[in-house]
């Protein structure tokens, strides 16, 4: 689940605390098991200790990487991003602040070279803004957010692109998600 705190106008998108100690756990755990295979492994005190140092070498700096990449998205309480609803919306973030009528196509997209999820957001005046979310937030959870509070905003040119890739009916049968019919005053 995601972590929605909604002040005065504003919706900040964070992640849980069991997000956080997964993604802690699938980075820096890793990590450190792979150095505990290479102190065992040098022990030499079982017939596989050859394997268990060429596989703590070989997990060891692929971990360390990630671990790297992970480590700034693993301050507890972190905004992802800020949503302002309405007719004037903004999505902002640390990478710039968009109008939610200026947006084109918005888009999870997994970067391959830290395997970190990033909300890509493309606009109208042919703008790419990349929101790292660290992978603390799904795929599920992400069209849940969108649909949610940006998908009402939205022109009509984007709702069409919008509806093309979100599956109302999983929405629907895991999160219990139905969407409401925006209406304007």
């Amino acid at each position: 689940m995601v972590n929605v705190q909604k002040n005065n106008e504003a919706i900040k998108i964070k992640s849980t605390m069991l997000r956080y100690v997964l993604i802690f756990l699938a980075t820096v755990g890793f990590l450190i098991g792979s150095l505990f295979l290479i102190i065992h492994g040098f022990k030499f005190d079982s017939k596989y200790s050859l394997l268990y140092i060429g596989a703590g070498f070989i997990f060891t700096p692929f971990y360390l990487y990630i671990t790297l990449w992970s480590l700034p998205g693993l301050i507890p309480g972190k905004v992802l991003f800020t949503i302002v609803p309405g007719e004037n919306g903004t999505v902002i973030s640390k990478k710039g602040t968009v109008l939610i009528k200026n947006i084109r196509n918005i888009d999870m997209v997994r970067n391959p070279l830290n395997l970190i999820n990033d909300l890509v957001i493309e606009t109208f005046d042919d703008k790419k803004i990349k929101i790292r979310t660290y992978n603390l937030i799904g795929d599920l959870l992400y069209e849940l957010i969108v649909d949610k509070y940006i998908f009402p905003y939205m022109t009509e040119n984007a709702k069409k692109v919008w509806d093309r890739k979100v599956n109302l009916e999983e929405l629907s049968k895991v999160a219990k998600y139905e969407r409401q019919e925006q209406k304007f005053d």
